[in-house]
């Protein structure tokens, strides 16, 4: 399809633009970026728009007040297929994406099997591509099984497709099996995306350990938990050389030893998720289990820090974790509930919440969800550079939508922002220069 996008305000931080300009896609690539651009296929000479058959007609669409920007990119998703489907389908999962503004997520290992051989690899390909929406970016296990006891497939993998390694939801808990992974990562030039947790520091913590864990009598997890992880990770990664990815941080303890690590010149970058720029701890105090994630809900000194951070570009990426659990998973006490949350339709959302309260401008809210996750997982989409693909999302920071269970295209609905009122949301979601969502 080609395409005409008039009138936005074009951000692409690869490129340093910012401008209100016109944007024209032509078989499937960035063909233009300018000003007032006339639509070719729409002038003389050639098939007419009548003439040509309804799938190829080109179009014009008016983004008068809109952001126009590259495709978004949500480099942590969990999905379940295979063996989890009852949570989430490959499917369901990239109609979430597409609605929530993604050309493209990267997912995380955690299924039944495990992705931990090429066969998996192929196999999760093969269904994003019957998907024929959101790009799929597969990200392999770290270890067998997830098991923590030896190193998966790389190799296999690598050739088969993988973006990245990575056990999240597990953090690897051998330094000397992590040595080695990082090794590998970078003999095969793949990031290591670590989810830092030391789970026998842990214990059966299910919330942040603090005043507000006291208060409602549930068992903490101390925020060492994170940072403990990362510290050994920051020095394996100076020992190896590896390109290390801290995953969702959540502490001001993270963000120091990060900081301190880039000012050395280590080679590591981060994410977070919205929900640790949004929501505290004291979220929990009506035990709704959907508030139940890992790493927990931090108190407002850390919010405030992971904001920070995320403003100075010590956090480099806005990440879901999007996390889909069944309605029997969740509906249980704060105890015995499952972790994690369903964020691919509220991400962006709750993302803008912080530029509307004046604390992160927009370009670089832009670039943590375009440019920073690119160059992280080395994709060669994350820019309106002509000649490149078009993928591209076009977001109305001004549009309100209500999160409601019904609307959703996730199978699963565990969110504590149901009934949330956002302010800004994604208009439409394309890919290659094909609509794959529009929102009515």
């Amino acid at each position: 399809m080609d395409l005409l996008i008039r009138g936005g305000r074009v951000i692409d931080p690869e490129q340093g633009l910012d401008a209100h300009l016109d944007v024209r896609v032509a078989e499937s690539r960035i063909a233009e970026v300018g000003r007032e651009l006339p639509f070719p296929s729409l002038m003389g000479g050639g098939m007419s728009p009548e003439s040509r058959p309804t799938s190829a007609a080109p179009r014009i669409v008016e983004a008068a007040g809109w952001i126009v920007t590259p495709g978004f990119i949500d480099m942590h998703v969990h999905f379940g297929e295979p063996g989890y489907e009852h949570r989430e389908t490959t499917a369901s999962g990239l109609a979430a994406a597409a609605a929530g503004g993604f050309t493209a997520v990267a997912m995380m290992p955690d299924t039944q099997p495990v992705h931990d051989t090429p066969t998996v690899t192929e196999y999760i390909l093969r269904r994003a591509g019957i998907a024929c929406g959101t790009r799929l970016h597969p990200v392999g296990a770290v270890t067998a099984g997830l098991q923590g006891e030896s190193l998966a497939e790389i190799g296999g993998m690598r050739k088969a497709g993988i973006v990245a390694l990575s056990d999240s939801p597990r953090s690897v808990s051998s330094a000397r099996l992590m040595r080695r992974a990082m090794e590998y990562g970078c003999m095969f030039d793949l990031p290591i995306l670590s989810h830092c947790e030391d789970r026998v520091l842990a214990g059966n913590g299910v919330m942040h350990e603090g005043s507000v864990s006291t208060v409602l009598g549930l068992p903490g997890v101390p925020a060492a938990v994170e940072s403990a992880i990362v510290y050994r990770d920051i020095q394996l990664a100076t020992l190896s050389g590896a390109h290390l990815h801290v995953q969702h941080v959540s502490t001001a303890e993270t963000v120091s030893l990060l900081r301190r690590a880039k000012d050395q010149g280590v080679s590591v970058t981060a994410e977070t998720c919205p929900h640790y720029l949004t929501l505290t701890d004291e979220a929990v105090k009506g035990y709704d289990s959907n508030t139940k994630v890992n790493p927990p809900l931090r108190p407002a000194p850390d919010v405030k820090a992971v904001r920070a951070a995320l403003r100075d570009g010590t956090i480099d990426a806005i990440a879901s974790d999007h996390l889909p659990q069944h309605v029997a998973d969740k509906e249980q006490d704060f105890l015995a509930a499952a972790p994690g949350m369903i964020g691919l339709e509220t991400n962006v959302g709750l993302a803008l919440r912080l530029y509307h309260d004046g604390l992160l401008p927009l370009p670089r809210l832009v670039a943590a969800y375009t440019s920073r996750p690119a160059r992280i997982l080395g994709l060669s989409h994350g820019t309106l550079r002509v000649g490149g693909l078009a993928d591209i999302t076009l977001i109305d920071p001004e549009y309100e939508v209500e999160i409601d269970a019904a609307d959703l295209y996730s199978h699963s609905h565990n969110t504590p922002f149901l009934g949330w009122r956002l302010r800004g949301a994604a208009m439409a979601t394309i890919v290659e220069g094909r609509i794959i969502f529009e929102r009515k």
